[in-house]
C-alpha cells in the first residue's frame, strides 16, 4: 500500500480530429464557453495542475496562458495524448477527459477522484451494469503509462479501453448515466443541449 498517492494532474484531450462532428468538438459551447475549457476549469477543482492535450496544428487555437502539452505523435489515438503527458510529466497520475463530455459536471468527477484507488493501474467510470471502462473519463495512475507504452509494443491495436479491460483497474459506476453521454455529431450535440436545457 502506498502511503501518499501520485499527484493528480488532469489531461483535456482536445487533439481528436472530430470527423463525425464536423467541427472542433472542444470548440462547441454548452456551457457558455468553449468545452475544452469548461472541462479545464472543471479538472482544475480536483488536480495540482491541468493541461490540454492537442495537435501541432491546433496550437494557435490556444490562448498564450493556456497549458498545452503538444502530441507526440508516438502512438495512434487517445493514447497519443495520454502517453506524450506521461513523457512530460512521468511520476503523476493523469485524470484524462475526453472533450466531449458535455454533461459531465462537478458532482460526476467528485465520484471518480473520491473513488481513486491509486494501488490499481486506473480507476475508470463503467456504465451501469457493463463493466466495461470509460478510459477517457478515468484516472491513470503512473504505473498504467508504464505498463500501456510495454503494451502498444506487442499489440495491434491502440485501444486504450482494451488495455484496461485486460488490467487490474478500479471501476466506478455513475450516479448518473449522463455523466458518460459523449457527442459525436450534431444530432448529439443537440441532444445534449436540450438536456442540458
Amino acid at each position: 500500500m502506498n502511503s501518499k498517492p501520485p499527484r493528480l494532474y488532469g489531461l483535456i484531450l482536445s487533439g481528436g480530429q472530430s470527423n463525425r462532428m464536423g467541427n472542433d468538438k472542444g470548440l462547441l459551447t454548452y456551457h457558455g464557453k468553449p468545452q475544452r475549457e469548461y472541462l479545464f476549469e472543471l479538472a482544475e477543482g480536483f488536480c495540482d495542475n491541468v493541461y490540454f492535450s492537442a495537435r501541432q496544428d491546433q496550437l494557435q487555437s490556444f490562448p498564450d496562458h493556456m497549458p498545452v502539452i503538444t502530441d507526440q505523435n508516438t502512438y495512434r489515438g487517445p493514447f497519443n495524448g495520454i502517453l506524450s503527458a506521461h513523457s512530460a510529466h512521468p511520476n503523476v497520475a493523469w485524470l484524462v477527459l475526453a472533450c466531449d463530455l458535455p454533461l459531465l459536471d462537478k458532482k460526476g468527477l467528485y465520484e471518480l477522484v473520491s473513488h481513486r484507488n491509486q494501488d490499481k493501474v486506473a480507476t475508470a467510470f463503467s456504465a451501469k451494469g457493463s463493466g466495461l471502462p470509460e478510459p477517457l473519463i478515468a484516472i491513470w495512475e503512473p504505473q498504467a503509462l508504464v505498463a500501456a507504452k510495454e503494451y502498444l509494443k506487442t499489440v495491434q491495436s491502440s485501444c486504450p479501453r482494451k488495455f484496461l479491460i485486460n488490467s487490474d483497474i478500479q471501476l466506478v459506476e455513475p450516479s448518473q448515466e449522463d455523466f458518460l453521454f459523449n457527442a459525436n455529431s450534431m444530432e448529439e450535440y443537440q441532444l445534449a443541449k436540450e438536456k442540458l436545457g
